[in-house]
């Protein structure tokens, strides 16, 4: 049976905990940009890829070997253990420089074991308009180590991905629209009406009124200096500026693969009697011989015997008031006995009813 874990979030009133704006939003425009790239890992103790299965490791040291002016025979196909094809990303930073250093990410891409102790080629980094914007170059780190024998393997974490700290240098700076423009737009992580009129005001209270207006639920525009120096700044302040967002909406999230269900705590229930209980039905065959008289002409045959038993749990059936609070709604499903697996079927059938003043959301 799947066990069920109740994750229950009770918030406290929103003014006691006001938020950065740098915790609820960004600043638009500045942002990561996705950069990958394919290379070889050499160097690998016989764990690389078998050549036979993956031929385009061959072609690609080929390729390599052909740039430093050795060239291989066309019939001639080198049988390697000790290289391995990866695909290699990394996230380039907003406003990274050239010359910086960006952490890399090296996953094989063939039928490699594992890639400890191999060191990645000079791989170029390209972004999705197809420029080069970091070189990769480096020893990895594994954390996964695999051993085998006799038919026997032990796999601990993933061998075959590894990560190369500082191991890609930027050679290209990525054009930014910050100093653009006499404003800077703030965008919401999560798009909420009342915290964008909330965060708006809270700037021109502290800014001075019409200096920031809300463009829709998760974006607010800000007047902001021309100077690079002085928008700087000016970010910055906005930044620690603090904000009551507003609270979240009514929601239960269910994971049906996990088994978590998460319960706000604007989660109201209307008035409604709900009785929770298991109806158990067990069948039992149990086959017995017939052995006739023996003046009778009868055959010995097998006939079955089933039982049935049925077992029902004696639940109590409890009653929800007007507008009862989430800390009543548990307690009332623990007193009733049931499971926190069960809690689900309960929250569909208030759901059902009309009665469960929340979205259910089922992820």
């Amino acid at each position: 049976m799947r066990v069920f874990i109740l994750i229950i979030l009770s918030i406290v009133s929103s003014s006691a905990f006001a938020d950065r704006i740098k915790d609820i939003a960004s600043v638009g425009g500045v942002r990561d940009n996705q950069l990958i790239g394919y290379g070889l890992v050499v160097g690998l103790d016989g764990s690389g890829d078998q050549t036979q299965q993956t031929p385009f490791t061959v072609q690609s040291l080929k390729s390599m070997l052909a740039q430093f002016g050795i060239t291989l025979p066309p019939n001639v196909s080198p049988q390697l253990k000790n290289v391995a094809a990866v695909s290699v990303h990394a996230s380039l930073p907003a406003f990274a420089k050239p010359g910086q250093n960006i952490d890399v990410t090296v996953a094989s891409i063939g039928n490699a074991k594992s890639l400890r102790g191999g060191s990645l080629l000079m791989t170029p980094l390209k972004a999705v308009d197809g420029n080069i914007y970091a070189l990769a170059q480096g020893n990895l780190v594994v954390s996964g180590f695999g051993a085998a024998q006799d038919g026997s393997r032990v796999t601990v974490n993933i061998p075959s991905t590894g990560r190369i700290p500082n191991g890609a240098v930027v050679e290209r700076a990525v054009p930014s629209g910050f100093a653009a423009g006499n404003t800077v737009e703030l965008n919401l992580h999560t798009s909420d009406f009342t915290t964008a009129s909330r965060l708006a005001q809270a700037i021109n209270n502290r800014l001075g009124e019409g200096t920031a207006h809300p463009m829709d639920g998760s974006s607010i525009q800000v007047a902001a200096p021309r100077n690079v120096s002085q928008r700087v700044a000016f970010i910055s302040e906005l930044e620690n500026l603090e904000v009551d967002p507003a609270r979240a909406p009514a929601r239960i999230i269910i994971n049906s693969r996990t088994g978590t269900v998460v319960i706000g705590s604007g989660v109201k229930v209307s008035p409604a009697a709900v009785s929770h209980g298991n109806l158990t039905v067990r069948i039992t065959a149990r086959p017995e011989v017939s052995q006739p008289n023996p003046l009778a002409q009868g055959q010995t045959v097998v006939v079955p015997n089933t039982d049935i038993q049925i077992e029902q749990e004696n639940n109590r059936m409890f009653l929800f008031s007007p507008g009862v609070s989430l800390d009543e709604i548990v307690r009332a499903v623990n007193e009733v006995g049931a499971a926190p697996g069960d809690l689900v079927a309960i929250l569909e059938a208030l759901k059902e009813a009309g009665a469960l003043k929340a979205e259910l959301l089922v992820i």
